[in-house]
């Protein structure tokens, strides 16, 4: 195992490294901006290193700085997380040229899988089935309509090397077509300094599941079972869950076998993610490969047992894999809402200001992967996820109803959060009978997103604004209600539930 390991990466992602790190025993190097001086993750580790102003682009994306400074502090090893760098095989094969470890796949399997279109040439070769659709950028409009025609519409248009649905617009029709493919390219241009952009016909109504792979040195590729993200928005998860109520046991047996083919071709070794549509009628058709580990690792390691980032380090290391396929098969369930500093109320606008204060939820099954704190600030220069809240349990109906017990004991004040959206989306009976598509979410959007004013809402609401301004008016505090009632931040006077409660409702300012 290595003894000293260099983080590339910020927030959460960069905790859970270290964490994952600390039970190794291997001491670990934070990096960070100006703007993250006072991060949790920096404080965290055994070392901290300034690379650079606010902007990424100046600091977390400047790979040859990070390889000096792990040079320098002597890590033998760098963990990338997700996002930034970790995608990039021109940084892992920097990386590995300084004589340093990549904490992931080999450059050559990120450039295999980097480009969609040639992640989909390998998979046809390797047998793998796709979406039908071509497998080289479209040189124009003309050409675009023609294969469109071939496969009948609707189509979806995808950049080449794009992610998070940047690049990517539906088409129904054919003269829709050209602007389409050039917002589509202007957008891959602006978001990946690549503007190729390949057509494939668009799947009505299917699910987004993904098989988890976990590959060493020595020839074992293994899959460990399948999470849900069909939850949606603008083609970002927001909601993610393992096992999926789609999968039966056999379903999952082919895909896992489908997953591991594909990460065969590529010669893939450590964690990675093989992404898939799921049709209505059980058919499913591979979409890419995440070359590193996902933002919802979590549920896979709760319904499996294993910690994914320390076998990224295990495996980074030349370790075997202790394991055979057999060896996993899911227990219980999973959900991982991503909490982000957004205003779900008003079209998910960024929020940004100070957290004045944080009550993190807890109890039996409950985990809370997060990068903020009490006092943090919240600004625009990075994603806007704060956290991830994550919870087990033997079933998904008590895992629903677990997370939206610890959701509503969450409690961030000073800015707007997805806490609230999430909380209706575990009221939904839809989603609690698992009725849901990549489409769901879109169509279901206002409702979810609506001011609420259900009777009980507006009754409970105005006892506490009531209270509040009764207590106010005679200088006096209304008495905490109880155990378990949310305190206020340090030097300032106690806060009642109930003001904490008109807080939320939007009756008391902040």
């Amino acid at each position: 195992m290595f003894s000293k390991v260099l983080v590339a990466n910020r927030g959460e992602i960069a905790l859970r490294v270290i964490r994952a790190c600390q039970e190794l025993g291997v001491r670990t190097v934070a990096v960070y901006s100006e703007a993250d001086a006072h991060a949790p993750h920096v404080r965290e580790a055994d070392e901290a290193v300034l690379v650079g102003p606010p902007p990424s682009s100046q600091s977390y994306l400047v790979g040859e700085r990070l390889i000096e400074v792990a040079q320098r502090v002597g890590a033998e090893a760098i963990h990338p997380g997700y996002g930034f760098l970790s995608e990039r095989a021109w940084f892992a094969r920097a990386v590995r040229d300084a004589g340093l470890v990549f904490v992931g796949p080999p450059a050559e399997a990120i450039e295999a899988m980097g480009s969609k279109t040639a992640a989909r040439q390998l998979a046809i070769a390797a047998g793998v089935p796709v979406v039908p659709g071509n497998t080289e950028g479209v040189k124009d409009a003309d050409e675009a309509i023609a294969i469109a025609e071939t496969y009948g519409f609707p189509v979806l248009l995808k950049a080449a090397a794009g992610g998070g649905g940047k690049g990517m617009r539906i088409v129904r029709a054919k003269d829709e077509l050209a602007a389409a493919l050039e917002s589509a390219r202007r957008e891959a241009r602006n978001a990946f300094g690549d503007d190729a952009v390949y057509l494939e016909k668009y799947i009505e109504g299917p699910r987004h599941v993904e098989i988890q792979v976990l590959a060493d040195q020595h020839g074992t590729v293994l899959h460990l079972g399948e999470r849900e993200c069909s939850v949606q928005r603008r083609h970002q998860k927001m909601i993610e869950e393992a096992p999926s109520v789609a999968v039966t046991p056999e379903l999952r047996a082919r895909m896992g076998a489908t997953a591991v083919a594909a990460a065969r071709a590529a010669g893939y070794v450590n964690a990675g993610t093989c992404e898939f549509l799921l049709d209505r009628d059980g058919q499913y058709y591979f979409l890419e490969m995440n070359t590193r580990i996902q933002v919802e690792h979590p549920v896979t390691e709760l319904v499996m047992g294993l910690d994914l980032v320390q076998w990224q380090l295990r495996v980074a290391a030349g370790e075997k894999l202790p394991f055979a396929q057999k060896d996993f098969t899911p227990r219980g369930w999973a959900i991982e809402c991503r909490i982000t500093s957004e205003d779900p109320s008003n079209g998910f606008l960024p929020s940004t200001g100070r957290i004045d204060y944080l009550h993190l939820p807890g109890g039996p099954g409950v985990r809370w992967d997060g990068g903020i704190e009490a006092g943090s600030e919240v600004g625009l220069h990075y994603d806007p996820m704060l956290a991830k809240l994550i919870v087990h349990a033997p079933t998904r109906a008590l895992a629903i109803a677990r997370m939206k017990r610890a959701l509503l004991e969450l409690t961030i004040d000073g800015i707007e959060t997805s806490r609230g959206f999430h909380l209706r989306v575990m009221d939904d009976p839809e989603f609690q009978r698992g009725d849901i598509s990549i489409q769901w979410l879109e169509q279901h959007l206002g409702a979810l997103t609506a001011p609420r004013h259900d009777a009980e809402t507006v009754r409970v609401a105005a006892i506490a604004a009531a209270l509040v301004a009764d207590a106010e008016r005679t200088g006096g505090r209304v008495s905490s209600g109880g155990p378990g009632a949310p305190s206020a931040p340090a030097g300032s006077e106690p806060m009642s539930a109930w003001a904490a409660l008109a807080r939320r409702e939007g009756l008391r300012p902040a």
